[in-house]
């Protein structure tokens, strides 16, 4: 999903003003060029629906609200150089503006953006109005889909083969927090074994209140198979610890301020190796997973200036010795080499937008990314960065995760309550429908695959058990 950049946009529209394009409209028209500049305004326009927290999508009445123009000065709102409004608003007496727009029922899903001109004095500014995609549940009747409530405040899972069973780390907000890690008979989806994190130091929460009987919360979980264990991230205690997956007896609790603000946790089982992002960060922690003991942490660097990286999911390929890192504000995938934890690339995502989630298929050599406000999957290749496909699938993409067995990728839409399937080329296979907060997908035998989600309620947290029909 390409998108022009403000500048240009801005460029453009100066472009079509200098060689009097006559399908402005006769307000833009009217400006006189180089004239007076307005320094002091600060005008702003947003949009939403006329329900609160309602999608922008095809058909939608989308209510204007403007702020911070002049008394009495004329407005005029455009798509390009199509006028919006039925002719300029006119600023009321504390400088705002109000008006409603239909979309029409066929408005493309993606980022739209919408110029504002002034007059008397001339200014422009462009704002951005997201239209969510509509996509229906389909293709599932190849899938077989259980979904059960282990435990509530779910956050992640992970498979281990070895134990042939399903961990998931789960912390449920309140005072005190409570928080579990699970293990779980992917047979059954049962629970089979569960235990508490070991107490933590009393910290403050929001607005300052002192959190008592604190538990060091469990949020990320990976497993290693060659050690027998499952190392879990403490997001809020800024930490990580080590269990046993045989009975989840603790092994190690590493002090508070380990890894600041916790995030992911993948394991490189062949070298040795414990990778968690320190989400936010340009940060990768880097431990040994035998001593038990931290040997590095990787610092992630971007080619944008005046930006800094900031970690958030993981993926590794062990075979061939590389772990992808998703920056959320720098909109990049960074490939670091896991034999020498030196970073060999870092390539800017096409259309990125809050990168979050990223997986891989060694095979094609195709990095799958979703962004939380992309509403889709998007691919890319590695070796040049150039987009291969950007499927919309659902609102709020957060996770993603290629599986080999079967060569889809599936992905979680937070908001829009679906995880999407896709195959190499980003033909979307399947989109399941009702799984609430999809919020995390992690892979395991034979295609299987479980999705997280934070759905609350009567029913609880769910995991959501999808794997394909014989």
């Amino acid at each position: 999903m390409m998108r022009p950049t403000k500048k240009a946009l801005m460029n453009g529209i100066a472009v079509l003003a200098l060689a009097g394009a006559s399908a402005l409209p006769m307000a833009a028209q009217a400006q006189e060029t180089f004239g007076e500049t307005d320094i002091v305004s600060t005008p702003k326009v947003s949009f939403s629906t006329a329900e609160r927290g309602a999608p922008v999508v095809g058909g939608t009445v989308v209510k204007v609200a403007g702020e911070g123009f002049r008394p009495s000065q004329s407005v005029s709102i455009l798509y390009g150089d199509t006028a919006l409004t039925d002719g300029p608003l006119t600023a009321d007496a504390d400088g705002k503006v109000q008006a409603e727009i239909t979309l029409p029922a066929d408005a493309a899903p993606g980022i739209h953006q919408i110029v504002i001109f002034t007059e008397e004095p001339y200014s422009a500014l462009v704002e951005e109005l997201k239209v969510w995609p509509q996509v229906a549940e389909q293709g599932v009747d190849g899938f077989e889909v259980l979904a059960t409530n282990p435990t509530n405040g779910l956050y992640q899972s992970a498979y281990s083969e070895a134990s042939g069973a399903l961990f998931a780390a789960a912390t449920a907000f309140g005072d005190p927090i409570k928080s579990e890690i699970v293990k779980i008979d992917p047979a059954t989806m049962q629970v089979t074994a569960r235990v508490t994190p070991p107490a933590a130091p009393d910290r403050r929460g929001r607005g300052g209140t002192m959190m008592t009987d604190q538990v060091y919360a469990a949020f990320g979980i990976g497993v290693d198979d060659a050690n027998g264990t499952i190392w879990v991230t403490n997001t809020f205690q800024n930490s990580v610890a080590v269990y046993r997956q045989s009975d989840l007896s603790l092994v190690k609790q590493f002090d508070e301020g380990a890894v600041y603000h916790s995030r992911d946790v993948v394991i490189d089982q062949e070298l040795g190796k414990a990778y968690v992002t320190a989400s936010m960060t340009p940060d990768v922690y880097v431990f040994d997973t035998r001593t038990l003991e931290q040997v590095a942490v990787i610092t992630i660097d971007t080619p944008q200036r005046g930006k800094s990286v900031g970690t958030a999911s993981l993926s590794l390929d062990p075979e061939a010795h590389k772990l992808y890192v998703a920056s959320i504000p720098t909109e990049e995938i960074a490939i670091i080499d896991t034999q020498t934890d030196k970073v060999s690339k870092v390539l800017p995502v096409p259309g990125g937008r809050a990168t979050i989630g990223v997986s891989h298929d060694p095979a094609t050599g195709r990095i799958f990314v979703v962004g939380r406000d992309t509403d889709g999957v998007t691919i890319m290749d590695e070796e040049t960065g150039d987009l291969v496909a950007h499927t919309y699938f659902g609102s709020y993409p957060i996770n993603v995760m290629f599986d080999a067995d079967t060569g889809l990728a599936y992905a979680t839409a937070r908001n829009g309550g679906m995880v999407g399937v896709v195959d190499v080329d980003g033909n979307l296979v399947a989109n399941f429908g009702g799984v609430k907060y999809a919020n995390h997908v992690a892979g395991g035998p034979d295609g299987t695959v479980y999705v997280v989600d934070k759905r609350g309620g009567d029913d609880g947290d769910m995991i959501t058990r999808i794997r394909p029909k014989d």
